[in-house]
Formats: C-alpha cells, sequence, structure tokens
C-alpha cells in the first residue's frame, strides 16, 4: 500500500505542485490537503505498530486505535469530494445537499460506534521470537463488515444521483467540465462500491489476516481518486481560462467597429 500511493504522489507530484503554489487557500484545498497526507500518518502509525519496541497489549490497542481514527478521517475527507461534486452536479440543490449530508452523518456516526466497538477488545499478540518486535492481531471482529455496508449504502445513493443527473441532462450540455466531472464520479463511484463489497465479503467470509489488507487498501484508493479527480478538474479549469486569456489578449483591438 505505501509503495502504490508513494508511487502515486511521485507521478503527480509536478501537478500537485501546481496546485499548492497556484491556487488559492480555500476550506476545499484545506480539505485536499488532509485527504492527500493523512495516509502518510495512517502508514507511519501502522509502521509502528508493526515495530513498537517494548510492546504491551495496552500499547498495541492504543496505537490500533490512532490508525482507526486516521483511517476515519481519511475516508471521510475523501466522500466529502464525492458530496461536493454529486452536489455540483446538481445545480447546488439545496434538498439533495441535505439529503446526502444527513446520510453522511448517520453513515459516520454508525461507523465510529462499529469500528471501536469491534477493536476496543481487539486480541493483540506479541511476537515469540527473540529479537522481533511489534503488535500482531490474531482475529478480528465480525462486526468489521458493518462500517464497509454503510459505505456501500453512501456509495450506491451518490451514483444513483449521479447517474439520474446524467440521464437528466446529458444532451443539453456542452460544458466539457461537466462531462469529465460527471464521468470521474460514475467511475470513482463504481471503484468504491466494488471495494466496499469487497470489504463486507472478506469481513465476513475470511480470517482477520486476510481481510484487514483489504480494509486499509479501501482507504488509500478513496483518498487517490478523491484527490486525483480534484487535482485534474482544477487543471484543466485553470487551462481554459488561461486559453481564454490567450485568445483575448491576441485580439486585434483594431478589428473592433469604432463608435459611431
Amino acid at each position: 500500500m505505501a509503495t502504490f500511493w508513494t508511487y502515486d504522489y511521485a507521478c503527480s507530484i509536478r501537478e500537485e505542485g501546481i496546485f499548492l503554489l497556484c491556487s488559492r487557500w480555500s476550506k476545499v484545498k484545506f480539505l485536499y490537503v488532509v485527504t492527500r497526507y493523512v495516509p502518510f500518518l495512517l502508514f507511519s502509525a501502522h509502521l509502528y505498530l508493526n515495530f513498537v519496541p517494548n510492546e504491551t497489549p495496552s500499547t498495541c490497542q492504543f496505537v490500533n486505535n490512532i490508525c482507526s481514527c486516521f483511517s476515519l478521517i481519511s475516508i471521510v475527507c475523501s466522500e466529502c469530494f464525492f458530496i461536493l461534486r454529486t452536489y455540483v452536479l446538481w445545480n447546488y440543490n439545496k434538498v439533495v445537499l441535505v439529503a446526502m449530508l444527513s446520510t453522511f452523518a448517520a453513515i459516520i456516526v454508525g461507523s465510529v460506534v462499529a469500528l471501536f466497538s469491534a477493536t476496543a477488545t481487539a486480541p493483540f499478540k506479541t511476537s515469540s521470537i527473540p529479537g522481533i518486535t511489534g503488535c500482531y492481531q490474531s482475529s478480528g471482529s465480525v462486526r468489521l463488515f458493518v462500517p464497509f455496508l454503510l459505505l456501500f449504502g453512501l456509495e450506491l445513493m451518490l451514483i444513483s444521483l449521479t447517474l439520474t443527473c446524467a440521464i437528466r441532462s446529458w444532451r443539453t450540455t456542452n460544458n466539457r467540465l461537466y462531462v469529465v466531472l460527471l464521468k470521474h464520479n460514475v467511475f470513482y463511484y463504481a471503484c468504491g462500491l466494488f471495494f466496499s463489497t469487497v470489504n463486507v465479503l472478506t469481513s465476513l467470509l475470511l480470517e482477520y489476516a486476510y481481510s484487514g489488507m483489504f480494509e486499509d487498501f479501501q482507504f488509500i484508493i478513496h483518498a487517490i481518486l478523491a484527490t486525483r479527480m480534484h487535482l485534474h478538474l482544477w487543471h484543466l479549469d485553470r487551462n481554459r481560462h488561461n486559453r481564454d486569456s490567450s485568445i483575448l489578449s491576441s485580439f486585434p483591438l483594431s478589428s473592433l467597429p469604432s463608435p459611431t
């Protein structure tokens, strides 16, 4: 996961640098920074969890709770991007926004309760091999599937809203930004539905040693998709404005009709 995230960061570092330096600070930019760099904190916490010296079950549980907090922050920020984009697609419809935010708030509360109640008594073991440190979770609660089931419901709602909007306005709009946003939303929601389904099934059918690796992978994928989408749309809009400015600056004033 760390290699995948690092590779994505290396591939987009130039575009991201331009965005961070040239765009004005706003709530959306702050959301981008949090979404983009919280996975780094998540990786650091997991690394410490795997190599923590003088580990005890209580220490392992404390670090694991920190990892859970970073995971929640990452997925919440990523979904905020998708909700904002759906809100834009619906032409800033307040009813749609209230429906999405109400559902999102209920899902956050349900996920927090399910996640921390499932990990509160998680059995951690320390290595019996001399010289090998770190915390190892031998098994997990079956209730870990609940947050992903709730996330699946949210993404199903968002993709339904996006498809409804596409059916209503696909033939009537010529805005390239709108078309790109629509295509990206459908693709990203489809990816989110797929990974949520995988996590629900693996949490129910597989041992935690196998299912656990898919959980953080979904959080990383969501963060990459959300930030990639925003980065691409920002550059597309910036290039359009630069092109329009270039056309205006090259238009000869002498060709304008003289006032009568």
